[in-house]
């Protein structure tokens, strides 16, 4: 579709934004937003006309991008026959979309619990392993985020959490892996995966193993950095959970349905926690949606004794039609594969050479449709680009990068000292190429902040 220029229209939105609109996560009076026109494929635009490719798929969930035919189609005929329906009830499209995501998830996860999104999901995850387990205490890591609502942002491991951490949500944090950073002087990911397991364990022996009901990890944390973890590092914490009894939870909200080129990330790791949430790319972000799914052991809890807790819109309708449509395409279109490959041949080796070229480029990790570069001052001292949590004037070298991106056709997806390429999962290769272009350009903006 080409897109046609309507200011008029485009000052109309806009003003009506500011006028009644209250942004998330934002300074009312200190953002801009824009009033986009339109979305198909990898591509959105703004009323001007000026076309942008979301290499930030919305929020990491679009995986198989914006306006799919067959996905608006499923949409359609089920608003015509079945808008909305009680959860408590049997209904086809509801069924059938536990059915499908049962048939993905790892080990025996095979009961569906729908929520309204990821954040109901880690919260809905949390209640079930304290339920089951009878203990108090959750261990999530820093570098982390579960979610806004106020389980999940206690349990988030970045700023996010602090306007709202009392100190009294029964949360407690720890390190995970992550070499580039190590905060366990390691020198090798054998070392980082060693002595990561040892500070988990250290952790819940000074905790009291008998309070602690779960560990919940991002199987590859997203917004935090996409910091892969280390050969051998979840299967070791698997097996410190059963050691004492500890629930294991993988939330997959934002790694899951095709982002790492697999179904979910814990295949990467051949691991099977005791739950795990899902969400976002589950039907591209088309109709809200989010979900636990739970192990038979959990299930078992709960068989006879009422589980307490549900929502109005669980298991909505439109969602999960929407949710059906998106796993069927996936499988015919064969998204999840063609994200590995992507990721493996024309990804990882672009930006790879792009960190050849860019002094601005620190590190380069990822896999499948789910990258970040982290951005520094000094590759050497590994000083990060901008401070964490930069605000204002400290922000101005990544601003700088990201208005750069945007003024060459890409909208990017910039969290503290790095950008993220987290196109859909069926983006095309010349797509990717034009997007990495943009970016390499970009970089040359952040190079001028190095030392």
């Amino acid at each position: 579709m080409t897109p046609q220029p309507h200011p008029q229209a485009g000052a109309a939105v806009k003003a009506a934004d500011r006028a009644h609109v209250f942004h998330s996560w934002s300074a009312q009076e200190l953002i801009d937003p824009l009033a986009v026109a339109g979305a198909e494929g990898s591509y959105f635009w703004d009323y001007e006309g000026k076309r942008y490719l979301d290499l930030a798929s919305g929020l990491v969930y679009t995986n198989i991008g914006y306006q799919h035919p067959k996905v608006v189609a499923a949409i359609q005929e089920q608003a015509a026959r079945m808008t909305t329906f009680a959860p408590a009830f049997a209904v086809e499209a509801r069924s059938e979309a536990a059915r499908l995501i049962a048939e993905r998830t790892p080990g025996d996860l095979d009961k569906i619990f729908f929520t309204n999104g990821g954040a109901d999901a880690v919260e809905h995850a949390v209640r079930m392993a304290r339920l089951h387990t009878g203990r108090p205490k959750v261990l999530s890591a820093y570098r982390s985020y579960h979610g806004g609502t106020q389980q999940a942002v206690n349990l988030t491991g970045d700023p996010r959490r602090w306007a709202s951490d009392s100190g009294t949500a029964g949360v407690v944090h720890f390190w995970a892996p992550f070499l580039y950073r190590s905060r366990f002087y390691a020198e090798t990911e054998e070392q980082e995966c060693a002595r990561a397991l040892e500070h988990l364990e250290t952790t819940i022996a000074f905790e009291g193993p008998g309070s602690v009901a779960a560990i919940i990890l991002e199987t590859v944390p997203g917004t935090a950095g996409i910091m892969l973890p280390p050969a051998g590092y979840l299967a070791g914490v698997r097996e410190i959970c059963d050691k004492y009894g500890i629930v294991f939870v993988l939330d997959e909200v934002m790694a899951g349905f095709g982002r790492t080129g697999t179904w979910f990330a814990a295949d990467l790791y051949d691991v099977v926690p005791d739950l795990m949430t899902f969400a976002k790319g589950v039907n591209s972000g088309y109709v809200p949606l989010g979900g636990v799914a739970i192990s038979a052991r959990i299930a078992e809890t709960f068989a006879e004794r009422p589980y307490p807790g549900g929502l109005t819109y669980s298991g909505h309708p439109l969602a999960c039609a929407a949710a059906v449509a998106t796993i069927n395409v996936m499988e015919e279109e064969g998204v999840v594969a063609h994200a590995a490959r992507l990721g493996a041949e024309v990804v990882e080796p672009a930006l790879r050479e792009l960190a050849e070229r860019h002094p601005s480029v620190g590190d380069v990790r990822g896999v499948g449709m789910f990258w970040a570069l982290e951005l520094v001052k000094n590759r050497e001292t590994r000083e990060p680009l901008v401070p964490y949590n930069a605000t204002g004037q400290a922000a101005t070298p990544m601003n700088a990068f990201a208005a750069s991106a945007k003024a060459h056709g890409v909208w990017p997806f910039v969290n503290m000292n790095r950008t993220h390429v987290v196109p859909p999962c069926n983006v095309s290769e010349a797509e990717l190429k034009e997007g990495l272009a943009a970016l390499d350009t970009a970089l040359s903006v952040a190079d001028e902040y190095t030392e």
